[in-house]
């Protein structure tokens, strides 16, 4: 109990700081106020397994703890802070974003969401808009194999 304890507080240390560190990356309240030359912006990044191997590490890193590990938005520390966070599994969960749209999000954050900022790479951020993208799929998948 003491262990789980000190990662929550770790991990709320952690994002508590990240929500800090960057003032002029200041999170964005919804896609309507991102810019249309970010949203525009293509995947330079195929989606392959090695792409989505390098972003399931920043994935588990960063994100699992409120996306929660299959992208259900049932994380731990979601849960601790009462956030509702979406299901990024559902099929289609993304068919009316750019990937450009999902890149801006995590690079500055939305509402609750701590900014990457300049934490990840241009191409991990894109791995990781490949990762996103590829939850949905993996339920869809496993949904049509039932």
């Amino acid at each position: 109990m003491f262990r789980l304890t000190l990662i929550l507080s770790i991990a709320l240390s952690f994002v508590t700081a990240l929500c800090t560190q960057q003032p002029s990356e200041k999170a964005t309240s919804s896609y309507s106020s991102i810019p249309a030359e970010a949203a525009k912006q293509a995947n330079p990044i195929k989606s392959s397994p090695e792409s989505l191997s390098r972003a399931k590490k920043w994935w588990n890193l960063d994100c699992a703890m409120c996306h929660g590990k299959n992208g259900d938005g049932k994380g731990e520390l979601a849960a601790d802070m009462k956030l509702r966070i979406a299901d990024f599994s559902v099929p289609n969960a993304f068919k009316d974003r750019t990937d450009g749209e999902i890149f801006y999000m995590i690079k500055i954050g939305n509402q609750d969401m701590p900014p990457e900022g300049q934490r990840v790479t241009p191409r991990e951020n894109w791995d990781l808009v490949n990762y996103v993208r590829s939850l949905s799929k993996a339920k869809a998948t496993a949904d049509q194999k039932q």
